[in-house]
């Protein structure tokens, strides 16, 4: 065989190996269990452009969904309690009365307009509570605050000085809370209430910032004094009080109020629940103090707090005592001496009146 010849015959060899081992490596492949994988959307080779449109398209979706959500649940907010630090002192509460009639004198129609001086309090925080149930977490929440507070004081007392007069858009008159020291435990007081009440799941809180007043008046209370003309408080009705001190407030409760339910006979709002800042000083509080000093640990592992925890306890207290005795007594019943005991003193007394009264029967015969 020639060279040429040769040369064909060992290219075609070549070939046909070539071939032939591909058509192998192309058998081996398919028993492969990734054979039948489409590799173009295994590696997620597709249509980038139209991944992100899409994507973005359910973002905005997502979004517009959020936005809505949060503009009902705002639209739905509407504040039906709140925080009550109420204001007792007499010195305080006569200059108002003070203010107010000095208005009044200047326009009767603004007698209308004035809060009354049993309802005076600064609002520490505005809430929804919508139910029973949620008035019940709401007065968890106060309960729960009272700790908070006193780590902020730290044993102090806190003191609040009112100095002045000011407006709210000229439609809310309230008299100032001086500047000092006391504004910012107020202000973390404010802060921390409003931080474990939303912790309860409670909407509390306005988008407003926190700003402590002592309202005297607000025109909302008489809205025909619009239609009357007056539209708003004119400044030169309170000019002669604008720098006035009204006194200082010793904070020493803090209340949950209603806004809605009838007030109090002595014009206070509705009052769900109370805590007492500081210690039990009020006379009344000494029969309740011994369960303060008798009591070394309480259900919750907590001290009480305030007068109407420890009222709440001393009863718990009692009713534990009854149910004990109750319980005492059914075991007593249920135990089998017992009831072979009441058995036989039922038979006995049975038949000690059988025998007294065939006694007679025959005492009877006899004197015939």
């Amino acid at each position: 065989m020639e060279s040429s010849e040769c040369e064909n015959v060992s290219k075609e060899k070549g070939a046909f190996e070539e071939e032939e081992f591909e058509a192998s490596g192309m058998d081996s492949l398919i028993d492969m269990p990734f054979a039948t994988v489409d590799i173009q959307d295994e590696c997620a080779i597709t249509d980038v452009p139209h991944i992100n449109l899409e994507r973005s398209k359910e973002n905005e979706r997502i979004s517009k969904n959020q936005i809505k959500k949060k503009k009902k649940k705002q639209k739905d907010y509407q504040p039906n309690y709140f925080l009550s630090i109420p204001i007792t002192n007499k010195e305080i509460t006569r200059g108002i009365k003070i203010l107010q009639n000095a208005i009044i004198q200047q326009d009767k129609q603004l007698a209308k307009a004035m809060i009354s001086d049993g309802s005076f309090h600064i609002t520490l925080l505005v809430m929804q509570l919508l139910n029973e149930e949620e008035v019940n977490i709401g007065i968890g929440a106060l309960l729960e605050l009272k700790p908070f507070i006193e780590e902020i004081l730290q044993g102090e007392q806190l003191i609040l000085p009112f100095q002045g007069i000011d407006t709210f858009g000229n439609q809310v008159g309230f008299v100032k809370l001086a500047e000092g020291d006391h504004i910012n435990p107020l202000l973390e007081i404010a802060e921390t209430a409003k931080r474990t009440f939303q912790e309860k799941g409670i909407l509390a809180g306005e988008n407003r910032g926190f700003k402590p007043h002592l309202t005297f008046m607000k025109l909302s209370k008489a809205p025909w004094l619009r239609k009357k003309g007056v539209k708003k408080i004119d400044p030169e009705f309170y000019e002669k009080f604008i720098s006035h001190r009204f006194g200082e407030e010793m904070v020493h409760r803090i209340d949950l109020c209603s806004m809605l339910k009838k007030k109090q006979s002595n014009g206070y709002y509705h009052c769900e629940s109370s805590i007492v800042i500081g210690g039990l000083e009020s006379p009344s509080s000494t029969i309740l103090q011994r369960y303060r000093k008798d009591i070394p640990s309480w259900p919750s592992g907590k001290k009480p707090i305030g007068f109407r925890d420890l009222i709440n306890e001393a009863l718990r207290r009692e009713r534990m005592g009854l149910k004990s005795k109750v319980k005492q007594i059914k075991e007593l019943l249920l135990k089998p001496e017992t009831q072979a005991r009441i058995r036989r003193e039922l038979f006995e007394g049975r038949s000690v009146n059988n025998s007294n009264q065939g006694n007679q029967v025959d005492f009877g015969a006899t004197l015939t």
